[in-house]
């Protein structure tokens, strides 16, 4: 077995250091945030992030419908474009698909993954296909922009900083829970059914990472993806700081439980840190929440019931213990 997803990051890291900035010397941030910043020479930086997505382990075709899967291949990066406080401009996709796969699945996936970038005014500015001996894998590339020197990265947090979260958390976690308990169980995609969809048709938040970016408002940021647990650890690591989180603040749904809203992934909700005293509780009709405090000790503790316990990172991790 590989190392752990964060050992062989940090592997990779170190060895892209030892290369000395030579033609990398416009790069502004590379490994450790959700996306590398490139300068650009008319005052903008160039944002970058990708993310492979394969079939059986981030989607599932007997689950999910084929404009669902479109749709949350790109969501990713977009979420990650929304954490930076950068705005997307462009997608590439590559493609790897079964030689008997149907047209008709293809057809699908499209719709679903261009409605999205339409939405968000991004263009499908190229990418790549080819056959593949088992399922689905779809890698995506989005390129965003953001004013020069103004992104909003993971390692800006400081001790005093709150910590909030936008919108709830778990509820996708509390899908995927039903459909592991019930592999053929199917479900009827609405838009009333809010918790159901944000499992099938999550949302970035770019509005809302930008309007953070534009009022100074957050001092470190993050998309919740690999759970809440997971990643303020690494806001926590890029910071060189520690925090403590309110258990009774966290939000989510009745229906779903907190260990579920701490570890639980695939919300893409903002996780941020700010210094101001004046964060609203709504950012254009979402729903911020205070749920913490950054702390000097290097240690992200949860607060429950008046005990103060470790927040072990409980999300998701490529190579982590099964």
């Amino acid at each position: 077995m590989p190392l752990s997803e964060r050992e062989i990051i940090e592997r990779i890291r170190r060895a892209a250091k030892k290369r000395g900035p030579g033609s990398l010397s416009r790069v502004v941030a590379g490994i450790g945030d959700d996306c590398s910043i490139v300068r650009s020479k008319h005052g903008e930086d160039v944002l970058v992030t990708t993310d492979f997505s394969l079939e059986g382990m981030h989607f599932r075709r007997e689950w999910h419908p084929p404009e669902s899967v479109g749709h949350r291949c790109l969501v990713r990066g977009l979420s990650d474009i929304s954490a930076m406080g950068g705005e997307p401009v462009a997608a590439f996709l590559s493609l790897a698909l079964p030689a008997k796969l149907e047209q008709k699945w293809v057809d699908g996936f499209l719709r679903g993954f261009l409605t999205l970038a339409r939405k968000f005014n991004v263009s499908l500015a190229g990418g790549d296909t080819a056959e593949s001996p088992a399922g689905v894998l779809a890698d995506v590339m989005v390129l965003g922009s953001v004013p020069s020197g103004k992104a909003i990265l993971r390692s800006g947090a400081r001790p005093g900083d709150q910590i909030y979260v936008t919108g709830s958390l778990g509820d996708s976690a509390s899908v995927l829970k039903a459909l592991f308990a019930n592999p053929k169980r199917k479900f009827r995609l609405e838009r009333s059914n809010a918790q159901l969809w944000r499992h099938f048709f999550p949302e970035p938040r770019t509005t809302l990472g930008r309007f953070l970016r534009e009022k100074k408002l957050a001092s470190a940021m993050i998309d919740v993806s690999d759970g809440l647990s997971t990643d303020l650890g690494h806001i926590c690591d890029e910071s060189r700081c520690g925090a403590e989180v309110e258990a009774a603040a966290v939000p989510h749904q009745r229906s779903v439980d907190l260990k579920l809203a701490l570890n639980g992934g695939d919300d893409y909700e903002l996780l941020f840190t700010s210094a101001s005293t004046s964060v609203p509780e709504s950012i254009g009709g979402i729903k911020v929440t205070r749920i913490g405090e950054v702390t000097r000790r290097r240690k992200v503790s949860i607060i429950e019931n008046g005990r103060i316990t470790e927040l072990k990172p409980g999300g998701w991790q490529h190579f982590g213990s099964r």
